[in-house]
């Protein structure tokens, strides 16, 4: 089957906020902006172009109301200066009844939409990764 995500889409009552959140967050690029609605892309050339789905920021007259359906788990080299990097960006950390035993760190972005910032992979889970990619 030739099906594939294209893009996510996270509403939001101020696309280019939001999006220029995501966009350092990311170091993504944005390809597409109107009032209404906005567009990152991987950095082009990069492994992920054309790979990973496009985020697509829409436009609601409401604000967010609950918590996600849907969300956004993070993977960085370094979990302790990812989270202070997206803090300074504008995210703060939530509690969601994650406990305290956990090995992510659940934040919220500028409209309040959550995401976890996961523990950096070891040396041998990066290398069996790339032993299973290769």
């Amino acid at each position: 089957m030739g099906l594939r995500i294209q893009c996510l889409c996270i509403q939001t009552s101020d696309p280019a906020r939001l999006a220029a959140f995501w966009q350092s967050a990311l170091d993504w690029r944005r390809t597409h902006a109107e009032d209404d609605e906005v567009v990152l892309e991987p950095p082009a050339g990069s492994p992920e172009d054309g790979v990973a789905p496009d985020l697509l920021f829409l436009r609601v007259p409401e604000e967010k109301a609950g918590k996600n359906r849907l969300h956004l788990d993070l993977r960085p080299q370094d979990q302790d200066a990812e989270v202070a990097r997206l803090e300074e960006l504008g995210a703060r950390r939530l509690d969601v009844g994650q406990g305290s035993g956990v090995s992510w760190v659940v934040m919220g972005d500028p409209d309040g939409n959550e995401f976890c910032v996961l523990r950096a992979l070891t040396r041998q889970e990066l290398a069996d990764h790339h032993a299973e990619v290769g």
